[in-house]
C-alpha cells in the first residue's frame, strides 16, 4: 500500500475543513485534505447555499403571483408560472461556482486534496479509499483534524425513500408535489415548507412539541406564525408521526390524547434535525471522550487524544458553518505556534423563514436564567421608514443589556432581511459595547439598521421615533 506523509491531515472538506486547510497552508504547514464527496460539504452543496437560493426564487415567484391581482405598488402581470427545472439549474449553477472556487483556493495555497473515503487507523494514521476506485493509500500525519460534519436524522417509522424525502432531496425537486407534509417545525422544516408553499404546494407541518421553532422565545416566533397563517401553511402541533398509512398516500399522526388521524401526502419531508457524523469511518478506534455522538473538545478544539482535533458539527452544537470556519482557522494557527482560544462573546444564528429571525448573545429568558439583572427594549419595524418602503413593517429589533453598566449581552431581531443585521449584533457583543455606544453611533438613513440604534435609545429611555 502506498504511504504518504503530511504534517496536518484533515478529514472533511466542508466549511471548517477547507478553511483550516487554507489557513494552515498559508502558515507553511504541509496539509492534506480528504473529502469523499464534494468540496464545500453540506453547507455549499446541500444546505445553506442551495436552500437560500430556493428561498429567494420562491419569494420572487410568490411576489410575482401577488402582482397578478391588485397590488398597492401598482404592478400588474398576467398569470405567472415557474419553470422548476430551470430554477434548480440556476441553484446548481451557484453551488458549482462556489465549490469550484473552494477547489481553486485550495490549489492556490498548495493544499493536497484527495477525493476518497477515510478510515481512521490510529491518531496518526488514516487509510483512504480513493473515489476513482484506485488502490487504497495510507497517510501518516503529526496532527489529525476531524471535520466530518453532520448528517440528517431519520425517523424509524418514516425511512427515507419513495415518497419520504430528506432536506437534500427537497433542495432538488423534479416536480412540485400537490400536498407536502413536513415533519418537524424547526428552522429546516419551516424554511423548506415555506419554499414549497410559495411555489404552490399545499403544505402541512407536523411538530411533536406545542410550538414552532422551539429554540426561540415567543415574541420572536409570533411574526413567523402569523406569516404561516397568511401563507396558508397548516400547522399540527403536539402531534407525533406514526408512519404512512397502508396505502402509502397519507401520514398518520397522533395527538396528545392518542387520537389518530391522517394527513394526505404526495410527499413527506422529514426535517427533525441533524446529528454529528462520528460513525462509519473508524473513529471509535481512538476511544475519544464523547458527548453522545459528538466529540468532546476544549476551547482550542483539542480532543482527549494529543494532536487530534475536532471542529464544526462533529463537535456538537451549535451546528453552524461560521462556527466551523472560525474553529478551523484557529486550529491551523495553534498548530503553527500561535496562542489562540475559541472563546467568542457570541455566535449569531439566523433562521431564514419568512420573516427571518436572527439571534446573537442572550435572549431575555436566557439572561434571567443566568442570574443577570437586565433591561430590554424593542423597536418595531412598523416605525422604520425603510421597512415600510420594502412592505416589511412586521417584526422588531430587541436589545438586552445589563442594568448596572448597560453592557449589551444580547440582540434579537425578526423581520424581512434582518439576517444582514447579524454582523452589527456580533460586532457590538464582541467589542463589549454598551447601550450608549450604539445609541451614539450615527446610523445611515433610511436603513433597517436604524432600528438597532433606536432599540438602544429606547433601552436608555429616549427613543426618537416611537
Amino acid at each position: 500500500m502506498e504511504t504518504q506523509q503530511t504534517k496536518l491531515l484533515i478529514v472533511g472538506g466542508g466549511p471548517g475543513g477547507y478553511v483550516a486547510a487554507i489557513r494552515a497552508a498559508q502558515l507553511g504547514i504541509a496539509t492534506t485534505l480528504i473529502e469523499g464527496e464534494r468540496l464545500g460539504g453540506t453547507c455549499l452543496n446541500i444546505g445553506c447555499i442551495p436552500s437560500k437560493a430556493l428561498i429567494h426564487a420562491s419569494e420572487a415567484f410568490h411576489q410575482t403571483c401577488g402582482y397578478a391581482g391588485k397590488s398597492p405598488l401598482g404592478i400588474q402581470v398576467e398569470a405567472p408560472r415557474i419553470d422548476l427545472a430551470q430554477t434548480v439549474r440556476w441553484k446548481d449553477g451557484i453551488v458549482k461556482r462556489l465549490t469550484q472556487g473552494v477547489a481553486a483556493l485550495l490549489k492556490k495555497n498548495n493544499v493536497t486534496v484527495i477525493k476518497g473515503w477515510a478510515r481512521v487507523i490510529d491518531g496518526k494514521t488514516v487509510e483512504v479509499q480513493p473515489a476513482d476506485a484506485a488502490a487504497p493509500l495510507r497517510i501518516t500525519c503529526e496532527h489529525l483534524l476531524l471535520a466530518t460534519g453532520s448528517s440528517e436524522v431519520a425517523l424509524p417509522g418514516l425511512p427515507f425513500g419513495a415518497r419520504v424525502i430528506s432536506s437534500t432531496q427537497a433542495l432538488s425537486p423534479t416536480m412540485l408535489p400537490k400536498r407536502l407534509v413536513v415533519v418537524g417545525a424547526g428552522y429546516i422544516g419551516l424554511e423548506l415548507g415555506i419554499v414549497y408553499r410559495k411555489l404552490g404546494a399545499e403544505v402541512t407541518v407536523v411538530e411533536a412539541l406545542e410550538r414552532i421553532l422551539p429554540i426561540y422565545d415567543d415574541e420572536l416566533v409570533k411574526p413567523v406564525a402569523a406569516s404561516l397563517r397568511k401563507l396558508g401553511v397548516q400547522v399540527q402541533l403536539g402531534c407525533r408521526v406514526q408512519g404512512l398509512n397502508a396505502a402509502g398516500d397519507a401520514v398518520q399522526i397522533a395527538n396528545a390524547k392518542g387520537e389518530v388521524s391522517e394527513l394526505p401526502a404526495d410527499q413527506v419531508l422529514v426535517a427533525i434535525g441533524r446529528t454529528p457524523r462520528s460513525q462509519g469511518f473508524g473513529l471509535e478506534r481512538l476511544m475519544l471522550a464523547m458527548n453522545g455522538r459528538a466529540v468532546t473538545i476544549d476551547d482550542q478544539c483539542r480532543t482527549s487524544m494529543r494532536n487530534v482535533w475536532a471542529i464544526g458539527d462533529i463537535a456538537g452544537e451549535p451546528m453552524l458553518a461560521h462556527r466551523a470556519m472560525a474553529q478551523g482557522e484557529m486550529v491551523a494557527e495553534i498548530i503553527a505556534g500561535k496562542r489562540r482560544h475559541f472563546t467568542p462573546a457570541a455566535i449569531a444564528a439566523v433562521c431564514f423563514t419568512d420573516p427571518e429571525i436572527v439571534v446573537a448573545g442572550l435572549t431575555p429568558p436566557q439572561a434571567e436564567r443566568a442570574g443577570l439583572d437586565c433591561i430590554q427594549a424593542s423597536f418595531p419595524f412598523a416605525a422604520n421608514g425603510r421597512a415600510m418602503t420594502l412592505e416589511a413593517g412586521d417584526g422588531f429589533v430587541r436589545v438586552v443589556a445589563r442594568r448596572d453598566n448597560h453592557l449589551i449581552v444580547g440582540w434579537q431581531a425578526v423581520g424581512v432581511g434582518v439576517s444582514e443585521l447579524s454582523t452589527a449584533f456580533s460586532h457590538s457583543l464582541e467589542m463589549g459595547a454598551c447601550l450608549e455606544d450604539v445609541a451614539g453611533t450615527i446610523h445611515a438613513h433610511p436603513t433597517l439598521g436604524e432600528a438597532v440604534q433606536e432599540a438602544a435609545l429606547r433601552a436608555l429611555g429616549h427613543a426618537l421615533h416611537i
